[in-house]
């Protein structure tokens, strides 16, 4: 018991030395590796108390992470929920922004829509509701989007 313990807290250690997990992420990378509910459970409570795991610092790593990699809040609103975060607190640090700042969300919808159809803007409704499509798919919401339309226009 104490070996497949031990077992278990090193495969937990050796998934957060790569990156931060949230805790059911966790649950379930273990038990995908056949470990004993019982010790995962048992394992997971542990790091918990040890502060090694954390969903708060996930969520932190996670919306940042996305936010880098172009994502809206919507989608990466939507990924944290597939992974076991409480929407409560993913709100709470998606509002905060990818950097700390609710209005980075429009610039890095401008951003995204830069690097993808570069700086001119739409000439004709048909380009525009393309552009604004394609934001939407990436995660972010009217209001961001027609924010950057808005910002260019002016």
């Amino acid at each position: 018991m104490a070996d497949e313990l031990t077992l278990v807290r090193k495969a937990a250690y050796t998934l957060l030395a790569r990156r931060e997990y949230g805790r059911q992420e966790m649950v379930n990378k273990l038990h995908s590796k056949g470990f004993d509910p019982s010790l995962i459970d048992t394992v997971v409570e542990q790091l918990v108390a040890e502060r090694l795991l954390s969903d708060e610092r996930f969520v932190d790593a996670f919306v940042r992470s996305r936010g880098n990699r172009g994502y809206g809040p919507r989608r990466i609103e939507a990924e944290l929920r597939e992974r076991g975060i409480s929407d409560e607190l993913s709100d709470e640090r998606i509002a905060a922004g990818p950097s700390e700042d609710e209005s980075d969300w429009v610039a890095r919808a401008a951003e995204v829509r830069c690097r993808k159809f570069g700086e001119e803007l739409p000439k004709d409704f048909q380009e525009r509701a393309k552009q604004m499509r394609y934001l939407e798919y990436r995660g972010f919401t009217h209001d961001q989007i027609y924010a950057v339309f808005k910002r260019n226009n002016d």
